[in-house]
Protein backbone atom coordinates (compact mmCIF):
# COMPACT_ATOMS: atom_id res chain seq x y z
CA UNK A 1 0.00 0.00 0.00
CA UNK A 2 1.62 3.41 -0.89
CA UNK A 3 0.86 6.37 1.31
CA UNK A 4 2.90 9.57 1.85
CA UNK A 5 4.21 10.21 5.56
CA UNK A 6 4.65 13.83 6.50
CA UNK A 7 7.74 15.35 6.48
CA UNK A 8 8.61 14.59 10.61
CA UNK A 9 8.09 10.95 9.63
CA UNK A 10 10.46 10.90 7.28
CA UNK A 11 13.55 8.97 7.98
CA UNK A 12 17.56 11.03 7.13
CA UNK A 13 18.37 10.02 4.17
CA UNK A 14 21.58 7.84 6.04
CA UNK A 15 18.96 4.99 7.55
CA UNK A 16 16.78 2.16 6.34
CA UNK A 17 14.07 2.78 3.99
CA UNK A 18 11.49 1.25 6.25
CA UNK A 19 7.82 1.14 6.38
CA UNK A 20 5.79 2.96 8.74
CA UNK A 21 2.67 0.80 10.31
CA UNK A 22 -0.58 2.20 10.63
CA UNK A 23 0.06 3.31 14.13
CA UNK A 24 2.61 5.58 13.02
CA UNK A 25 1.36 8.32 11.07
CA UNK A 26 0.16 11.62 12.35
CA UNK A 27 -3.24 12.43 11.70
CA UNK A 28 -4.02 15.69 10.22
CA UNK A 29 -8.16 15.41 9.69
CA UNK A 30 -8.78 17.92 6.88
CA UNK A 31 -12.15 18.72 5.33
CA UNK A 32 -12.50 19.79 1.63
CA UNK A 33 -15.22 21.23 -0.23
CA UNK A 34 -16.22 18.30 -1.97
CA UNK A 35 -18.97 15.72 -1.59
CA UNK A 36 -19.98 12.75 -3.96
CA UNK A 37 -23.29 11.46 -4.95
CA UNK A 38 -23.17 7.74 -5.57
CA UNK A 39 -26.14 6.95 -7.67
CA UNK A 40 -27.26 3.78 -7.84
CA UNK A 41 -24.53 1.64 -6.72
CA UNK A 42 -25.52 -2.00 -6.59
CA UNK A 43 -22.79 -3.23 -5.01
CA UNK A 44 -21.87 -2.84 -1.10
CA UNK A 45 -18.10 -3.73 -1.88
CA UNK A 46 -17.94 0.05 -4.10
CA UNK A 47 -20.02 1.52 -1.62
CA UNK A 48 -17.76 0.61 1.27
CA UNK A 49 -14.99 1.58 -1.31
CA UNK A 50 -16.34 4.63 -1.98
CA UNK A 51 -16.20 5.09 1.98
CA UNK A 52 -12.96 4.77 2.68
CA UNK A 53 -11.93 6.64 -0.51
CA UNK A 54 -14.12 9.35 1.01
CA UNK A 55 -12.59 9.17 4.45
CA UNK A 56 -8.60 9.06 2.61
CA UNK A 57 -9.32 12.49 0.75
CA UNK A 58 -11.27 14.57 2.79
CA UNK A 59 -14.75 14.35 1.34
CA UNK A 60 -17.30 16.20 3.16
CA UNK A 61 -20.13 14.37 2.82
CA UNK A 62 -21.53 10.99 0.94
CA UNK A 63 -24.78 11.53 -0.77
CA UNK A 64 -26.45 7.43 -1.89
CA UNK A 65 -29.25 7.41 -3.84
CA UNK A 66 -31.17 4.93 -5.48
CA UNK A 67 -30.33 1.50 -5.44
CA UNK A 68 -27.17 2.56 -3.31
CA UNK A 69 -27.10 -0.19 -0.57
CA UNK A 70 -26.87 1.71 2.71
CA UNK A 71 -24.86 0.99 6.63
CA UNK A 72 -25.25 -0.59 8.30
CA UNK A 73 -24.12 -3.42 5.81
CA UNK A 74 -21.45 -6.35 5.94
CA UNK A 75 -20.35 -5.92 2.63
CA UNK A 76 -20.13 -2.27 3.51
CA UNK A 77 -18.40 -2.52 6.67
CA UNK A 78 -15.90 -5.18 5.05
CA UNK A 79 -14.39 -3.20 2.47
CA UNK A 80 -15.00 0.22 4.21
CA UNK A 81 -12.52 -0.57 7.31
CA UNK A 82 -15.47 1.23 9.55
CA UNK A 83 -14.91 4.63 7.63
CA UNK A 84 -18.77 4.87 6.69
CA UNK A 85 -18.73 5.30 11.14
CA UNK A 86 -16.28 8.23 9.80
CA UNK A 87 -17.44 9.88 6.86
CA UNK A 88 -20.67 11.77 6.94
CA UNK A 89 -23.30 10.19 4.77
CA UNK A 90 -27.03 10.55 3.92
CA UNK A 91 -29.65 8.40 1.58
CA UNK A 92 -32.02 9.35 -0.94
CA UNK A 93 -33.99 8.01 -3.15
CA UNK A 94 -33.88 10.59 -5.94
CA UNK A 95 -30.64 11.59 -7.30
CA UNK A 96 -31.74 14.64 -8.84
CA UNK A 97 -33.32 15.93 -5.24
CA UNK A 98 -30.14 15.88 -4.18
CA UNK A 99 -28.95 17.62 -7.38
CA UNK A 100 -31.49 20.44 -7.25
CA UNK A 101 -30.42 20.27 -3.53
CA UNK A 102 -26.57 20.48 -3.43
CA UNK A 103 -27.03 23.24 -6.63
CA UNK A 104 -28.77 25.38 -4.63
CA UNK A 105 -26.17 25.29 -1.79
CA UNK A 106 -23.88 26.73 -4.64
CA UNK A 107 -22.14 23.54 -5.41
CA UNK A 108 -20.75 23.16 -8.79
CA UNK A 109 -21.78 19.74 -10.00
CA UNK A 110 -19.64 17.53 -11.48
CA UNK A 111 -19.94 14.18 -13.47
CA UNK A 112 -17.61 11.03 -13.99
CA UNK A 113 -18.50 9.94 -17.32
CA UNK A 114 -17.17 9.53 -20.71
CA UNK A 115 -19.85 11.82 -23.30
CA UNK A 116 -19.23 13.51 -26.13
CA UNK A 117 -18.89 16.77 -24.22
CA UNK A 118 -16.50 15.32 -21.33
CA UNK A 119 -12.91 16.79 -20.13
CA UNK A 120 -10.60 14.98 -19.62
CA UNK A 121 -9.84 15.05 -15.69
CA UNK A 122 -6.25 16.67 -15.81
CA UNK A 123 -7.39 19.89 -17.79
CA UNK A 124 -9.81 20.69 -14.89
CA UNK A 125 -9.15 23.37 -12.76
CA UNK A 126 -11.00 22.34 -9.29
CA UNK A 127 -9.81 25.86 -7.38
CA UNK A 128 -11.77 27.56 -9.82
CA UNK A 129 -14.85 26.35 -7.86
CA UNK A 130 -15.65 26.97 -3.56
CA UNK A 131 -17.46 23.63 -3.68
CA UNK A 132 -18.02 20.73 -6.03
CA UNK A 133 -20.35 17.74 -6.32
CA UNK A 134 -18.89 14.96 -7.79
CA UNK A 135 -21.50 12.11 -8.97
CA UNK A 136 -20.39 8.68 -9.84
CA UNK A 137 -23.14 6.21 -11.62
CA UNK A 138 -23.82 2.62 -11.88
CA UNK A 139 -20.89 0.13 -12.23
CA UNK A 140 -23.47 -1.23 -15.29
CA UNK A 141 -25.02 1.83 -17.03
CA UNK A 142 -22.90 5.12 -15.30
CA UNK A 143 -24.37 8.10 -14.81
CA UNK A 144 -27.80 8.48 -16.28
CA UNK A 145 -28.56 11.36 -18.83
CA UNK A 146 -30.94 13.20 -16.30
CA UNK A 147 -28.00 13.40 -14.35
CA UNK A 148 -25.59 14.30 -16.84
CA UNK A 149 -27.87 17.20 -18.12
CA UNK A 150 -28.14 18.50 -14.53
CA UNK A 151 -24.60 18.40 -14.41
CA UNK A 152 -22.20 21.72 -14.70
CA UNK A 153 -19.32 19.40 -16.08
CA UNK A 154 -18.56 15.71 -17.12
CA UNK A 155 -15.16 14.38 -16.50
CA UNK A 156 -13.16 11.51 -17.90
CA UNK A 157 -10.47 9.81 -16.50
CA UNK A 158 -8.19 9.33 -20.29
CA UNK A 159 -7.43 5.07 -20.98
CA UNK A 160 -4.51 3.93 -22.80
CA UNK A 161 -5.43 0.52 -23.25
CA UNK A 162 -8.10 -1.84 -24.75
CA UNK A 163 -10.56 -1.65 -21.92
CA UNK A 164 -12.87 1.58 -22.26
CA UNK A 165 -13.35 1.70 -18.21
CA UNK A 166 -11.80 0.98 -15.26
CA UNK A 167 -13.88 -0.41 -11.47
CA UNK A 168 -16.09 1.98 -10.05
CA UNK A 169 -14.27 2.54 -7.19
CA UNK A 170 -11.07 2.71 -8.32
CA UNK A 171 -12.39 5.45 -11.10
CA UNK A 172 -13.90 7.20 -8.26
CA UNK A 173 -10.79 6.80 -6.40
CA UNK A 174 -8.77 8.80 -9.01
CA UNK A 175 -11.44 11.09 -9.36
CA UNK A 176 -11.31 12.36 -5.76
CA UNK A 177 -7.28 12.06 -5.70
CA UNK A 178 -7.40 14.58 -8.89
CA UNK A 179 -9.84 16.80 -7.51
CA UNK A 180 -8.37 17.09 -4.26
CA UNK A 181 -5.32 17.24 -4.81
CA UNK A 182 -6.14 21.02 -5.98
CA UNK A 183 -7.32 22.01 -2.31
CA UNK A 184 -4.99 19.74 -0.40
CA UNK A 185 -1.92 22.26 1.23
CA UNK A 186 1.72 21.93 0.27
CA UNK A 187 3.92 18.90 1.47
Amino acid sequence: MLASAPETLMPPADTENIQLRHGDLARNKLTFPIVIVAADIESGVNVGSIFRIADAMGVAKLYLTGRSPVPPSPKIRKTSRATEKAVAHEYCEQATEVIAKLKAEGYVIVSLEVTTRSTDIRRFDARAFEKLALIVGSENHGVSQPLLAASDHTLHIPMFGQNSSLNLATACAIAVFEIARRFMPDG
